[in-house]
């Protein structure tokens, strides 16, 4: 699934409208039902962390391409420590969530 940040990338002005910020919420909000539905079926912890590492990865891997993209074209950096963050706060709802004690 593309990110916010790729789908609006052409046109990122669109993000601003608040029928954009409630579609946005509205698909979030599906994504947290999809994965709590698909967790209740099986009810297992090993795949509710096998998911969140995915996500992990996947995010990794999108500010590896957005730090490429910066250095061939000169776009502006990705604001790391706010990715850090945003990850940790992540993993540490999802193990909430799950009952997951770190």
């Amino acid at each position: 699934m593309k990110s916010t940040r790729e789908i609006f990338k052409t046109n990122p002005s669109l993000l601003d409208e608040p029928e954009v910020a409630q579609l946005l919420d509205y698909c979030e909000q599906l994504q947290d039902e999809i994965v709590e539905f698909k967790f209740q079926k099986t009810n297992n912890k090993e795949l509710a962390m096998l998911d969140m590492l995915k996500e992990v990865i996947k995010g990794c891997n999108a500010i590896e391409k957005e730090q490429a993209e910066h250095e061939r074209f000169g776009y502006e950096a990705p604001d790391y420590p706010a990715t850090i963050s945003n990850l940790k706060r992540y993993i540490l709802k999802r193990c909430q969530d799950e009952k997951i004690y770190l």
